[in-house]
């Protein structure tokens, strides 16, 4: 399919980039801490090895996800079947998560075992036509291989992270507890400037995988507008989630936002100058904000350059600029070109 190729070139770019990043670290590391290069990239693997493990158990617990049983939700299976029938993927397992939010996300550790979880705010603030294609979307992020990539991706700035938090607390403690004070003084600045070193690669290897990761996002979206033959029915969705997180009283468990359709900090992020500003951009000054009215908002609102800035280290795209691709795609479905070989052409 046209431009999926550039989807692949990005990922296998963004990984080898991190990871010559996280390669050039450990050299640094063991340099400073006299060790052996080995063991740090032996124990590397395994960290990554464990986190794509042990992930989609973490997932289901901390989300709180129950599995559907056949035939309970008969809509919603013959859905996700049509469309995975399309794609060319085996149908997901489906799961609800009892939270009133909307909101929706894939995971797992291969293509074949991928689980399809809604949350309950999805199915009773969206209408049908809205899910659809939400699911669709969701579809496109298992049959492009998404969640494999972003697990293995995500672990190289975590690890980076946890290094530079350990060794930071290590060297205030060296400091402290070390009899000898030129050998606590030597070993601290040693383990300072490691964690220096990995708090500089945790930033920069962030800012590497949250790119890949908003540029995915708009993959799923143009393969939702495709697959479902109607980009107006997920850009609708994505207003109304965004809308809708950003009413929610408490955050979502951080560990979980990247999987989601959309991410419910960025939501909040949206719509918090919107709300302040709702007599601005009430046009017919009936004191709601109907879909077309929080659109324009939106759009408006992020061209604040803060907001731009921002934005580097946001896991998915702002709502208009998703938003604008699928009309994008609209427009060309509107003019008979468009085909299954511009799927990703607007990207």
């Amino acid at each position: 399919m046209a431009r999926l190729a550039q989807l692949r070139a990005a990922m296998t770019f963004s990984v080898l980039v991190v990871s010559i990043i996280f390669g050039l670290f450990l050299v640094a590391i063991m340099s400073i801490l006299q060790l052996g290069l080995i063991w740090a990239v032996v124990l590397t693997i395994i960290f990554i090895l464990i986190q794509y493990l042990i992930g989609p158990s973490i997932v289901r617990a901390t989300t709180r996800l129950r599995y559907l049983k056949e035939g309970e939700n008969p809509w919603l299976e013959s859905t996700v079947k049509d469309l995975a029938q399309k794609s060319e993927i085996p149908p997901p397992r489906l799961a609800v998560v009892p939270n009133p939010t909307p909101n929706a996300f894939v995971f797992g550790r291969t293509t074949g075992d991928a689980t399809l979880a809604v949350h309950e705010g999805l199915l009773t603030q969206l209408n049908q036509d809205e899910v659809q294609g939400v699911i669709g979307h969701e579809l496109g992020h298992i049959r492009h291989k998404d969640f494999l990539v972003m697990t293995a991706l995500s672990a190289l700035p975590l690890l980076a992270y946890l290094i530079a938090r350990i060794t930071f607390e290590a060297a205030w403690w060296s400091g402290r507890t070390s009899r000898k004070k030129e050998e606590g003084a030597g070993l601290g600045a040693a383990l300072f400037a490691v964690a220096v070193v990995s708090y500089v690669v945790y930033i920069v290897s962030l800012l590497g995988v949250m790119r890949l990761s908003r540029l995915r996002e708009h993959y799923a979206d143009s393969y939702a507008a495709y697959v479902t033959g109607s980009p107006r029915q997920l850009a609708s969705a994505l207003t109304k989630i965004t809308y809708g997180l950003s009413l929610a009283p408490h955050p979502e468990r951080e560990g979980a936002r990247t999987l989601y359709i959309s991410d419910p900090a960025l939501a909040k992020q949206e719509c918090q100058g919107i709300v302040s500003r709702k007599q601005e951009y009430d046009l017919d000054r009936d004191g709601v904000l109907d879909e077309k009215e929080l659109e324009l908002a939106m759009e408006k609102e992020a061209k604040s350059r803060w907001l731009t800035i921002n934005r580097w280290f946001h896991t998915h795209p702002a709502t208009f600029q998703r938003v604008l691709l699928l009309r994008e795609i609209e427009n060309e479905m509107t003019t008979g070109k468009y085909s299954s070989d511009r799927i990703y052409a607007h990207v």
